[in-house]
């Protein structure tokens, strides 16, 4: 009998265990959500914040002095201040407001601006929603809300704002293959770049950027063929379909450039090579006309290239380049996952 109540003793011990380690890694677990929930918050409202900076400076560039720009500009200001409870309200009304603006009546750059901060609030508003989602999910298990583990946060919230698939009528969508091409030391190739349509009669040299190979695939085209034939077209290097890694990340962007506003949607693509010497034999007129140099990057050269004010395209690329480099390392060995959103 002694050695009854001791097994048993024994296995409610053990059970005590189980269930406490379960409870403390589920809490910590609770712990790096709400973590999660509040950064995604803080990122959504520095977004919205932004787009109401530029809501101001429609309104001015659109209606001047008339009551439709002072009505934007309060709306803008209205969405700034509000509480949460009103803010979902208060940001409808922007939207809708400016919806209603005619992009003929602004210039090219703020309507690029105005894109960007729509896609940016956009996005923000999605990995918010996402964090709220998977909080949500564990909060609301009947274990984890039995045993309180979730202490006395307050539970999350979704925010549902109306969305506007395109910010204004003057962006053009389009979808690219880009291609992180890695050399045998882990550096990746880089073209820099400048707008062509830049005004030469402004003051300083045309801005410059750093940039992956890449363009719009063409139609008819799959995203793993356009990547091919960009690689080939840009660098005179050619390879196959099956020796693309990929995609591995997607990348939405506004790009104010040759004149025209498009929103982007990247796709990258991971390729190994040997270090060689691009060839421009393939590019095309305005590809010639932007393209100024390369240069094989590893990750302390794109953090000094940043650190001197030059920007890089992606701009998570210095960090990312370790990830890329293990997917080419593992080539097929890599486990299938998914598509990971970048800046």
């Amino acid at each position: 009998m002694t050695w009854v109540v001791v097994v048993s003793l024994v296995v409610l011990l053990l059970a005590l265990l189980a269930v406490g380690a379960w409870a403390y890694q589920t809490a910590n677990r609770l712990d790096r959500l709400h973590v999660r929930y509040d950064l995604s918050w803080q990122a959504l409202d520095g977004a919205l914040a932004r787009r109401a900076v530029v809501a101001r400076a429609v309104a001015v560039d659109a209606y001047g002095r008339a009551p439709e720009g002072k009505r934007l500009a309060a709306l803008a200001d209205a969405a700034e201040r509000a509480r949460r409870p009103a803010r979902e309200a208060a940001e409808n009304e922007l939207t809708a407001a400016l919806a209603a603006v005619d992009p003929g009546s602004l210039p090219v750059a703020l309507v690029a601006e105005l894109a960007d901060a729509e896609a940016r609030v956009l996005l923000a508003r999605r990995f918010h929603n996402d964090a709220v989602r998977d909080t949500l999910a564990l909060r609301e298990r009947p274990a984890v809300r039995l045993l309180r583990l979730g202490g006395t946060a307050a539970l999350p919230t979704y925010f549902e704002i109306a969305e506007r698939v395109e910010a204004t009528s003057a962006v053009s969508r389009r979808l690219s293959a880009r291609v992180v091409l890695l050399d045998e030391d882990g550096a990746v190739l880089l073209f820099c770049g400048s707008d062509p349509a830049f005004d030469e009669d402004s003051d300083g040299p045309a801005p410059r950027w750093w940039f992956t190979i890449g363009g719009a695939a063409e139609h008819g085209e799959t995203l793993a063929q356009a990547a091919v034939r960009e690689l080939e077209e840009e660098t005179g290097l050619r390879v196959t379909t099956d020796d693309m890694i990929g995609p591995v990340w997607r990348r939405d962007a506004v790009i104010d450039f040759n004149g025209a506003v498009v929103r982007s949607e990247e796709m990258y693509f991971i390729h190994r090579t040997t270090r060689f010497e691009p060839s421009a034999a393939g590019r095309t007129g305005l590809e010639r006309s932007y393209i100024h140099g390369h240069r094989w990057c590893d990750a302390t050269m794109i953090g000094e290239l940043v650190a001197n004010g030059e920007t890089v395209y992606p701009l998570q690329l210095g960090e990312l380049l370790a990830e890329a480099n293990a997917l080419a390392d593992a080539r097929g060995g890599a486990p299938r996952r998914q598509l990971q959103s970048i800046r």
